[in-house]
């Protein structure tokens, strides 16, 4: 029982501490008129539906961000590892974005570059 002191005591200060963290925000909180509060436009009406739909021409510009993204997601771990595993390493990773660039040259043909 001994050993669980130290947890306990743990959980403890952490439900003090969001006790008194949520006290302090009570106590110094504003709290407006309900009419004029709005989850959009900071209290402006809206222009538009929180619904509407993107326009298609859009889509080709998050595959391209997403090839990109998607690229920095795995050239960081390959870069540590890379003196390591030698050549192989930099063959994968040139096939890789050999793969990028056909999306890149998908959305380049398929217009998603201009922005007109």
């Amino acid at each position: 029982m001994s050993t669980y002191v130290g947890l306990l005591a743990m959980v403890v200060l952490a439900l003090l501490g969001v006790g008194a963290a949520y006290l302090l925000w009570r106590a110094t909180a504003l709290h407006p008129e309900p009419v004029t509060v709005k989850p959009f436009l900071s209290g402006f009406d809206p222009q538009e539906h929180a619904l509407s739909r993107f326009h298609a021409r859009w889509y080709p510009m998050t595959l391209l961000f997403l090839a990109f993204d998607v690229e920095m997601l795995f050239m960081y771990p390959w870069a540590v590892v890379v003196a390591k595993m030698g050549a192989s390493a930099v063959v994968e990773m040139f096939t890789f974005l050999g793969v990028l660039m056909a999306g890149v040259v998908w959305a380049w043909r398929e217009g998603a570059l201009r922005w007109t």
